[in-house]
């Protein structure tokens, strides 16, 4: 699937063609240069690997500065495979003009980390209700999980507790409402996963 590598800016509104408010994510994608190719023949798949943002030379390894080196590119931060590129050559450049106003792409990235959470926040729950009838804090409790003496144990997939978002999240069908190739940005409608200046894949 081809695509391409950018970075989250924040969200804004613009207005349509009917006078109606539309949110909008602005995600700059700089071009991304192509720094390995994949063969069936070699790799056992076709797909083109591009590479996005500069990384500084003393925090690149070695067997990296080699493999751009190889490419004949400057050090990137982040490398992201795509398949739908066989016409690229190493060092070739992959800018937003790849997509069209109007048409749908799925993002990915990674949600915001909300680290260790109740049930609550984490699923949605009411907790026990009011605070009559001798509750005391308790509002926010899970409640029960699981039975007495048998079957003895919490069933898997329970519920409860525990570490919240850093997940890798794709938010499909979203509208490209602009497309600025002279400052790079992508406007599509909707919001994506992850905070400002997070790392996304948008995926035509």
């Amino acid at each position: 699937m081809a695509g391409i590598i950018g970075k989250k800016i924040g969200m804004t509104s613009v207005y349509s063609a009917e006078g109606k408010n539309l949110p909008c994510t602005l995600i700059e994608a700089s071009p991304c240069v192509v720094t390995q190719i994949k063969t069936e023949e070699k790799d056992g798949y076709n797909a083109v690997q591009l590479g996005y943002g500069e990384r500084k030379d003393k925090h690149t390894t070695n067997a990296l500065k080699g493999h751009f080196k190889k490419a004949g590119v400057s050090p990137k931060r982040k490398l992201i495979e795509f398949s739908g590129f066989e016409d690229k050559n190493l060092g070739d450049s992959v800018t937003i003009e790849i997509f069209e106003e109007g048409e749908f792409v799925d993002v990915v990235g990674t949600s915001k980390g909300k680290g260790f959470q109740g049930v609550v926040k984490r699923h949605g729950f009411h907790g026990v209700g009011d605070a009559t009838h001798g509750q005391h804090n308790r509002m926010r409790a899970p409640g029960s999980i699981g039975a007495a003496s048998y079957p003895a144990r919490v069933f898997k997939g329970m519920r409860m507790g525990g570490r919240t978002g850093n997940d890798r999240v794709k938010q499909g069908n979203l509208q490209v409402l602009k497309v600025l190739t002279d400052k790079n940005i992508l406007v599509v409608k909707g919001s994506v996963p992850g905070a400002k200046g997070s790392y996304v894949i948008v995926e035509k």
